[in-house]
C-alpha cells in the first residue's frame, strides 16, 4: 500500500530552498545554491505571511509567489524613524547616509538602524525593517515534507 502524499501543514517538517526577490528581479537572498534547509512549520523560521504560502505544496513542487509588504516585512513606520542626538555617537565614526548600526532596545536586545540623515546637531534614523514596505517574490522548492514526530 502506497504512503499518502504528506503536503506542508500544521505539525509538518519542510525541506526547501528558497530566494527571495524585489519586483525588478535583485535578488535579496537565496539558498539554491547550497543545501535545503530543514524546518517545522510553525517554528519561526519563517515569516507567517510567506508560511502560509506552502501550505498544500508537496515535495518535488516548485511555486513563485508575490508577497505583499503587510504579508512580508510590514509596512514602514513613520514611529520608527528617530532623531538621536549627534554626540550619541562616537567621534571618530564617519557617519554617511546608508550606514547601519546595532542599538540596544528597551530589553536589552540588538536592534539594527540605518542612518537616513545627519548633521552637526542630529542623526535620524530609520528602525523600520529594510524591506519594510517591498513586494517579495518569494521562488520556493520544496524537497520533501514529513507528518513531524510527536514526542
Amino acid at each position: 500500500m502506497t504512503q499518502p502524499t504528506v503536503t506542508v501543514s500544521e505539525g509538518t517538517r519542510v525541506w526547501l530552498n528558497f530566494s527571495l526577490s524585489l519586483e525588478d528581479g535583485s535578488e535579496i537572498d537565496s539558498n539554491f545554491a547550497g543545501d535545503a534547509v530543514e524546518f517545522m512549520i510553525g517554528d519561526g523560521s519563517l515569516l507567517p505571511g510567506f508560511e502560509h504560502l506552502l501550505f498544500g505544496m508537496c515535495g518535488g513542487e516548485r511555486k513563485i509567489f508575490t508577497v505583499v509588504p503587510e504579508d512580508a516585512f510590514g509596512m514602514p513606520n513613520d514611529n520608527n524613524v528617530q532623531e538621536i542626538e549627534r554626540d550619541q555617537f562616537d567621534d571618530d565614526v564617519e557617519l554617511e547616509v546608508g550606514l547601519v548600526f546595532s542599538f540596544a532596545d528597551a530589553s536589552g536586545g540588538e536592534l539594527p538602524g540605518m542612518v537616513v540623515a545627519y548633521d552637526s546637531d542630529t542623526v535620524t534614523v530609520d528602525f523600520n525593517h529594510p524591506l519594510a514596505g517591498r513586494t517579495i517574490l518569494f521562488d520556493v522548492l520544496i524537497h520533501r515534507v514529513e507528518a513531524a514526530e510527536l514526542h
